[in-house]
């Protein structure tokens, strides 16, 4: 073979990129081309004029990579920074905002055949990604192959292939399974680029500098075929196959791009670049080779003529023959004949078309004369085609076998005289003959054109078939047609371009052939009594024919589907069968053959759409029901046009979704994890989310045939709910902990974030909360934006209704290791910390986790509120008893247990110990970090005591509030329990006011009862607080000797109606008597306690509630365990109202009640008329002397 000269001048360029025009595709509609480049632009191209038609921007990085669909409807580009844009393949704006799809470089992009699927890959992250196409979506989870170079999808769609460093990697693009993994290239290359033979039987492979050669893989063994193809001296970008599949075009960083014959692996053209081309592609007619690199422009080259191997070369009548004009083609040749009689071609090729016209005599005169003159190939073999059509089978035999001497022992030549051979012998009725010769040339040969093999075989397949046919043998000619049909011969469109020989010598119309092949083989099932599989080809044969043959045959199909007809009411009844035993693939076939038989009634789209919806396929069960209803709509009877009424639109009941979603209470969070994607997601991407969900589409699919939308209302609630349920974590903050800057817009289990602290603890989670069933999950370190104060206010006060409307809370204990024993989670950091104690007691539903995210105890009780366990070690940890936190609900009564419960807590930023009572108590307060501890603290129980009245915050020891001196310092004062003094049995009552009804005036008690039920509440705003109590002025402070530490002081006070008393304080108080008085008033109060008048409950829904947190909630206040009064306290009460019947008889209790010893605190007035409160370090215990000494009833203001 001689020394190929390089081809250094294209036929045109097409410039304008300002850096390296590194990427190329083509459309399908031949006219026009797009272009990446490191310019960071796409530019869309006429490739007609050259012209520029749309510059394309919106990358922020280098043009990497680029993919058209095949309907050319879609492109997608990826750049250097994992970015990936779509965009409209007619007019080139985009559909999308850039996605972050890739940490790192996309290297390559490839659509699914379908185009509904954009794979796509990165070497930098190793993972190959899958995106939907109509919403942008990832799909499923990525498949990690380490370093990938390069993703192909095979023609049927069937595989995946995935070129790594060190291996190709075969899977199935569905399932993510990986079928194949072989070595592919040796000697330390990598397998750097890949590409399918147009017919899915070759998958091509090419290696990097160490092995720059091009490799073939059987796609049914996975094993090499043949020799490497060798050529290139350097790594190999790009190939691409010719769209007739009988060339292959590679580009390599030696500046060549090599042309390659499919069939014998042979170089047949180089085209030299000045710099290494990047990409290549062949034009959609298959003339021209389109190459771009770093020279920034993109170079077109003519791909050389005659590329297949021919020989049979008729120069002048050869378009006549392949047109049919078999006369005109013989007085062409007849003409060369009168000009050179001696011209042994033209005698060769005029007996070919004499043979053509079945003049057999004429033609044998034609060959044997040109032999006379000249033995050739072309001579011998018109002599056996001849031979043949005279039937002298043997001598035809010879004539073929000594054409076999003049093949030069090329085995192309020879492979086409073989097929020739099988062809002629075959029309001389060598039935069994011809298909065992192209048998056994198919396996000798499988490499030398395996396609012409298939399709000579497949042409006798159809021989023999119509053969079958005509002489009634349908079951025969039924399987002979399908095995034509399922060869996939003539699945190219250019076929009839790839064996134009075949068409001189035989006039074979290809195109037609296949036509005829379907149609026969529809028949033969038909007139086998084989309806389903008469359809089921009628069918296969509408999915693979293209539009203007569907036309060509209009009448035929109309015809056939006549013929057909009968058999349509037994397949509606079989379809609805199959139906009822939910075989849905079964019901689907037959609901297609219904259609098949009748598409203008709606009965065939009603049943297919049951099958889709029973077999999950929402998407095109819709579709398929949309059809139905105008199939409805446009029925020519007024009856059929009725039951239209039984349906609704799509339309409508995705309006009655939306109606639903957005009628949910507002009582989620703002973002939530996305559990499947990894994505945070706001609520509009959340129902976003949902629209794309099986769930939604399995709604919108079974609510369309119902007419009754308030019917299915309570469905369409319940999906919703379900659907947008999350779970919420619960844990201790250690080190860093993934921000919402962190994650915002990747993929929490990406490796890029493998670096960022906690991520571990996330992913488990978000995995965790997968696995039970849930969609999203919600985590305090990345879900709130921080750095903004208007969410940091809205998180904070709605966090405990967060907790409670969550489906679950995980609670994760990272200090707990596996196989703990019970006490592990009582001696937990998370018991220490602050805002832990909301978030076990709000959620209706919580779990343990260990570290290693086991169950705690290995307790697999759905509720761990339920684990009696559990709760017993959480309540000797916690003092919270096991009705508080199995069903608690947020007030303000019994403030000061609830204080007590955080009064050993810790939290990061001092005023969080505050924030995070917010939600235990109700109440929403501005969040103002800076403000300390002290103001917070005071803010709370500011708003505490002055909404609910409730004053037990103020019972406490310790160091006083700069907020207000009746509350403490620090949330560590409530660490002490309540003061809890003894209280009279009923029997003391009632023998103390039988006493009291004969030492005092009734008049007095009456009186007292009135005055203190008429008091006023507490009022406590703006840090003032005004109190209600019972005042008793202290007439003597003297400092006495005590025990106390060095910084406080001792101090006897006297008050008027008291029994003397000892205060022990850090301040220091003004010395006074009666006989040394001071200007200063101090004065001991009890603070008015109006449960001591024993008044009947009145209590309803607390008016403190904010009803936008439980107002949706169907638990009542029983449900909660914290009633304003428990069933013990009504009927205790119910009891004493028996006894205390009339106003007389409570007052006296009242006073028996008021002469106990009470708990009381000291006030010291202030210049300004005011009282402050002297902080002491136990409970001051005052008690009156007598039954009248009760104290003055006041309301004193309390700085």
């Amino acid at each position: 073979m001689s020394q190929l000269i390089p081809s250094t001048t294209p036929l045109r360029t097409f410039e304008g990129h300002e850096k390296g025009a590194v990427t190329v595709a083509v459309f399908p509609d031949k006219r026009r081309m797009v272009t990446g480049s490191y310019d960071k632009t796409l530019r869309l191209w006429d490739l007609e004029t050259g012209v520029v038609l749309k510059k394309m921007t919106g990358h922020s990085s280098e043009v990497l990579a680029l993919a058209v669909s095949r309907d050319g409807q879609m492109i997608a580009s990826g750049d250097g920074n994992g970015e990936l844009i779509a965009w409209h393949g007619e007019t080139g704006e985009t559909l999308i905002q850039p996605i972050k799809a890739h940490s790192n470089q996309i290297n390559l992009l490839n659509f699914s055949p379908d185009g509904t699927v954009l794979a796509t890959n990165s070497y930098g992250d190793g993972a190959t990604k899958f995106w939907c196409t109509k919403t942008w979506q990832m799909q499923g989870k990525p498949i990690d192959c380490g370093s990938v170079f390069c993703i192909e999808y095979s023609p049927s769609g069937e595989f995946l292939a995935i070129a790594t460093s060190t291996n190709i990697e075969i899977y199935n693009p569905d399932t993510r399974e990986r079928v194949a993994s072989f070595k592919g290239h040796t000697g330390g290359a990598y397998n750097f680029t890949l590409a399918w033979t147009l017919d899915g039987t070759r998958l091509l492979s090419a290696g990097s500098q160490y092995d720059p050669t091009i490799r073939e893989w059987d796609p049914f063994t996975w094993q090499q075929v043949g020799y490497p193809w060798e050529g290139h001296t350097s790594i190999i970008y790009a190939i691409a196959i010719h769209p007739a599949g009988t060339l292959v075009a590679s580009a390599s960083h030696d500046n060549h791009v090599r042309l390659w014959r499919l069939s014998d692996r042979r170089t047949i053209a180089i085209f030299q670049h000045s710099s290494p081309p990047r990409s290549v592609a062949f034009s959609t007619d298959g003339k021209h080779i389109l190459t771009g690199g770093e020279d920034d422009k993109i170079s077109e080259w003519e791909v050389p003529k005659n590329t297949n191997l021919k020989i049979l070369t008729i120069t002048r009548a050869r378009d006549a023959c392949i047109t049919g004009d078999l006369s005109t083609a013989e007085e062409l040749l007849t003409q060369g004949i009168r000009t050179d009689a001696n011209d042994y071609t033209s005698y060769a090729h005029r007996s070919f078309v004499l043979a053509r016209k079945l003049d057999w005599d004429h033609a044998l005169e034609d060959a044997i004369k040109s032999i006379s003159i000249q033995p050739s190939l072309t001579g011998f073999i018109s002599k056996g085609i001849a031979l043949c059509g005279q039937g002298h089978v043997r001598e035809a035999r010879t004539a073929f076998d000594v054409a076999s001497m003049f093949t030069n022992q090329n085995s192309e030549t020879n492979h086409l005289l073989l097929l020739i051979k099988t062809i002629a012998l075959f029309s001389a009725g060598q039935y069994d003959e011809a298909i065992l010769l192209v048998k056994e040339l198919a396996a000798v040969c499988p490499t030398t054109d395996p396609l012409g093999c298939r399709v000579v075989e497949t042409y006798l397949r159809i021989q023999l078939g119509i053969k079958a046919f005509d002489d009634a043998h349908h079951d025969e000619a039924a399987d002979h047609l399908t095995a034509a049909v399922n060869s996939g011969a003539f699945s190219s469109k250019y076929i009839h371009w790839m064996y134009e020989d075949l068409t001189v010598l035989f006039g074979w119309d290809l195109e037609s052939l296949c036509l005829t092949a379907h149609q026969k083989r529809c028949q033969a099932f038909l007139s086998a009594d084989k309806p389903d599989e008469a359809l089921e080809a009628y069918q296969y044969m509408m999915d693979a024919i293209d539009e203007s043959a569907k036309a060509s045959c209009l009448d035929w199909s109309n015809a056939f589907k006549q013929e057909c007809s009968v058999f349509c009411a037994v397949f509606a009844k079989r379809s609805k069968a199959k139906l009822g035993e939910m075989l849905w693939m079964e019901a689907l076939l037959d609901a297609q053959k219904v259609i098949e038989l009748d598409s203008l009634s709606y009965l065939g789209y009603n049943l297919k759409h049951a099958a889709l919806h029973g077999a999950q396929r929402y998407d095109e069960a819709i579709e398929t029901f949309q059809t139905m209803l105008s199939k409805l709509d446009n029925a020519p009877d007024i009856q059929t046009r009725k039951l239209r009424q039984q349906y609704l639109r799509p339309s409508e009941v995705e309006h009655a979704i939306q109606r639903v979603i957005d009628a949910q209470p507002d009582n989620a969070p703002l973002r939530l994890l996305n559990t499947t994607t990894g994505l945070l997601c706001d609520r509009e991407a959340q129902v976003s989310a949902f629209k794309m969900s099986i769930e939604y589409k399995e709604l919108v699919s079974s609510t369309i045939t119902h007419p009754d939308l308030h019917m299915k209302h309570f469905e369409i609630e319940k999906v919703v709910m379900t659907y947008f349920q999350y779970a919420m974590l619960s844990h201790r903050w250690e080190g860093k902990e993934p921000l919402l800057q962190d994650i915002q817009g990747k993929d929490v289990y990406e490796s890029e974030l493998d670096l960022v602290g906690g991520m571990t603890k996330l992913r488990s989670f978000c995995k965790t909360s997968r696995d039970a069933g849930y969609n999203w999950a919600w985590s305090d370190t990345c879900c709130i934006d921080k750095s903004n104060n208007v969410e940091l206010q809205e998180s904070v006060n709605s966090m405990f209704v967060w907790y409670h409307h969550s489906a679950l809370t995980i609670i994760y204990l990272s200090d707990v290791p596996p196989s703990s024993k019970s006490g592990a989670l009582a001696k937990s950091v998370w018991n220490t910390r602050g805002w832990t104690v909301q978030e076990f007691i709000a959620p209706k539903i919580i779990l343990f986790y260990q570290n290693n995210w086991t169950l705690y105890l290995d307790d697999h009780t759905p509720n761990h509120k339920e684990s009696f366990a559990i709760m017993q070690e959480l309540k000797d940890a916690t003092g919270i008893d096991q009705p508080a936190v199995a069903a608690f609900r947020p007030s303000m009564s019994g403030a000061r247990e609830k204080l007590h419960w955080a009064s050993t807590r810790i939290t990061t930023r001092q005023e969080d110990i505050a924030y995070s009572l917010f939600g235990i108590f109700g109440v929403r307060l501005s969040v103002d970090y800076g403000e300390k501890q002290d103001k917070a603290l005071g803010r709370l129980l500011q708003e505490i005591v002055a909404r609910s009245g409730d004053i037990t915050s103020l019972d406490w020891v310790g160091k006083s509030s700069e907020f207000n001196s009746c509350l403490p310092a620090s949330i560590v004062s409530y660490e002490a329990p309540p003061c809890k003094l003894p209280l009279l049995s009923d029997d003391q009552i009632r023998s103390s006011v039988s006493s009291l009804r004969e030492t005092v005036a009734v008049d007095f008690a009456s009186n007292l009862y009135t005055m203190l039920r008429n008091m006023s509440a507490p009022r406590f705003a703006t840090q003032r607080l005004h109190l209600p109590c019972l005042a008793f002025d202290v007439m003597e402070v003297r400092r006495v000797r005590s025990l106390a530490p060095e910084a406080h002081f001792t101090y006897r006070v006297k008050a008027d109606g008291l029994h003397n008393l000892l205060i022990t304080t850090e301040d220091t108080l003004v010395q006074f008597w009666p006989v040394r008085p001071i200007e200063q008033k101090f004065v001991l109060v009890r603070p008015w306690d109006r449960s001591l008048l024993e008044l009947p409950d009145f209590a309803g829904p607390p008016n403190f509630m904010e009803p936008s947190d439980f107002g949706h909630d169907t638990e009542s206040e029983e449900d909660y365990g914290m009633s304003p009064s428990s069933s013990d306290d009504r009927s205790s009460g119910h009891s004493v109202k028996q006894e205390v019947v009339d106003l007389e008889s409570r007052a006296l209790r009242l006073l028996v009640r008021l002469g106990q010893p009470f708990s009381s605190f000291l006030l010291a007035q202030q210049h300004s008329g005011e009282y402050k409160r002297i902080a002491s370090d136990h409970d001051i215990i005052g008690q009156v002397k007598d039954a009248v000494s009760v104290g003055d009833i006041r309301t004193i203001e309390i700085l």
